[in-house]
């Protein structure tokens, strides 16, 4: 069966998303259990300290590796601002994107690529500070093959559902997907929590005591 593509429903637009650039993963992931964290496992290719931020909007691509046509036919469907999210259902032997694939994804305005299996030419990749990329694994095999899978379709991705449109944050700490619904209407709670973050530093540096910042009873002497 060829690669089929699907439309993109309900799509963010940059006004929606802009305020979440202020918005750290670990904020995002803290809104609720289910607000669309992907697996710790998928790592950026930098170390901690060095790795660009990631922030787009979803364009996915369902791949049956070896097999990485779904990642050739998403080329075409990228935008200025979007992230190739690569659902490979965590196959580590075949690589779904390298530099050639990866080089044309920035000429088309790609701002980033999360990849539930594996990548190659990470020397090159790493270099791109345009272009952060996460992966679960890397390998220097290529691909077999470029006849299947889908373009634009509810995926999994590191165990958490990803939408075409989605809002795809990635930093030193990991990757999480919010939803339009999610954008749309928690980001004064991701704004809220920021704030009490900045109050609980300021408080701290103070010197007030931390069950009182914090809100919990104080511990005891054990024995009594």
């Amino acid at each position: 069966m060829p690669v089929t593509i699907h439309p993109v429903p309900d799509p963010l637009t940059e006004a929606e998303i802009a305020p979440w650039r202020a918005v750290p993963v670990a904020v995002a992931v803290d809104l609720a259990r289910d607000a669309g964290q992907i697996d710790p496992a998928l790592r950026p290719l930098n170390p901690p300290g060095r790795q660009p931020r990631l922030f787009g909007r979803a364009v996915t691509a369902l791949c049956e590796p070896p097999d990485f046509g779904a990642v050739l036919h998403a080329l075409e469907r990228i935008a200025p601002g979007d992230v190739l999210v690569i659902a490979a259902g965590g196959h580590a032997e075949t690589a779904m994107l390298g530099e050639i694939v990866g080089g044309h994804l920035r000429r088309r305005g790609g701002v980033g690529v999360v990849c539930d299996g594996a990548v190659r030419d990470v020397g090159t990749l790493a270099g791109w500070t345009d272009l952060p990329v996460f992966t679960r694994a890397i390998t220097p095999r290529g691909p077999a093959g470029a006849a299947r899978g889908a373009v634009n379709l509810p995926v999994v991705a590191g165990g958490c559902r990803v939408a075409p449109g989605d809002l795809i944050i990635g930093d030193d700490d990991g990757l999480v997907a919010l939803t339009p619904a999610t954008v749309r209407t928690r980001l004064g709670d991701a704004q809220a929590k920021l704030a009490r973050e900045t109050q609980w530093e300021a408080d701290l540096a103070a010197g007030r005591p931390v069950s009182e910042i914090f809100g919990i009873e104080p511990a005891v002497p054990a024995g009594t």
